[in-house]
């Protein structure tokens, strides 16, 4: 009786088994489908930021408004209202912040006509937000996630064009990725910063007009894109992490079926780690003011601030697993 009962479900069951084993089958294709497009759209970005348009982005250039541009139109077309923060770089260049982001507090810009400018007017030079973008302040608004990624690179110099690809074009392509996949999650703002290379003079724009905001934590993507210096010779799927020893258990599930190899420090030094997130990059004035912070990097390659560094020395497959790795722990946070 047993064996007949077992007999007659088992035969029910098993077109609900071959839906289940077909739907499977379909999903694997589905996941390469979105791992395409994702490189595809990472590539797109920066081979435009790699353009002549933008002449190597050097930071109060024309090259640099070209790129400012290019970013807050992506984030327009994504649905985000954007502001821009212009500050004084020196006596004779203006910096812009590209701000957009889903934060309690936030007055958002008007909309604006990007093509060949950024604000459609007078750029500010006094650090503070172009009209009707004012970053949220207060300790009635609940505790802010700031993500960043500089935008600016060396330019022209000599004749010689410097692309900038992995520095930092990847990490702005990866930012962009992510202000898509987190499109209405509360209380984070994407910050792409400009004048990294001139003292971070960005992010000392922004951590001033953040004053007074809690902030839970900050993430800079600062070369996120090569595979070619890695830590380990034999696991070019890597990325390092700096600040983020807080967070392993957080890393180890978000890494779950990515496979990527984590590490905490830079390349095993001790001083190279304190100096790289203590004292370089646009987290680097967070973390002196006690702000929890995260450095992610994919180190320097012998491509790094040289001519040599093009969007074709680019991973982007893993790229693309780096952005889906930090999405899901961002995506995580409350």
């Amino acid at each position: 009786m047993c064996s007949y009962k077992y007999s007659i479900n088992c035969a029910r069951m098993r077109p609900f088994a071959k839906i289940f084993l077909a739907f499977l089958f379909l999903l694997q294709p589905l996941a390469a489908m979105a791992q395409a497009s994702l490189e595809d759209a990472l590539r797109a970005d920066v081979e435009f930021l790699c353009s002549p348009l933008c002449e190597g982005r050097a930071a109060g250039s024309r090259g640099g408004v070209e790129a400012a541009a290019y970013i807050a139109r992506r984030l327009r077309a994504m649905g985000y209202e954007v502001a821009v923060q212009g500050f004084a770089i020196d006596s004779t260049r203006v910096g812009h912040n590209i701000i957009a982001g889903e934060a309690d507090g936030w007055v958002p810009p008007e909309r604006r006509n990007t093509r060949g400018s950024i604000a459609g007017g007078p750029s500010r030079r006094d650090g503070g937000v172009s009209p009707k973008g004012e970053l949220p302040k207060g300790g009635a608004h609940p505790p802010l996630t700031v993500v960043v990624a500089a935008y600016d690179g060396i330019g022209l110099h000599d004749g010689q064009l410097y692309q900038g690809a992995d520095s930092n074009a990847s990490g702005v392509a990866a930012l962009l990725s992510l202000a898509e996949r987190l499109k209405g999650k509360a209380n984070i703002v994407f910050v792409f910063t400009d004048a990294r290379n001139v003292g971070s003079r960005g992010a000392e724009a922004l951590r001033n007009s953040l004053k007074g905001r809690r902030i839970s934590l900050l993430v800079n993507l600062d070369i996120v894109g090569s595979s070619l210096a890695p830590v380990d010779e034999y696991w070019p799927d890597f990325l390092i992490a700096l600040g983020a020893e807080r967070w392993k258990q957080s890393f180890e599930r978000c890494n779950a079926g990515i496979g990527l190899h984590l590490y905490y420090d830079y390349y095993r030094s001790r001083n190279f780690t304190s100096l790289f997130y203590r004292k370089m990059g646009d987290q680097a004035a967070f973390v002196a003011d006690g702000v929890p912070a995260i450095l992610f990097t994919s180190g320097i390659t012998p491509n790094t601030n040289k001519a040599s560094d093009t969007p074709e020395t680019l991973d982007y497959g893993i790229l693309a697993r780096r952005v889906e790795f930090i999405s899901r722990f961002l995506n995580g946070r409350k």
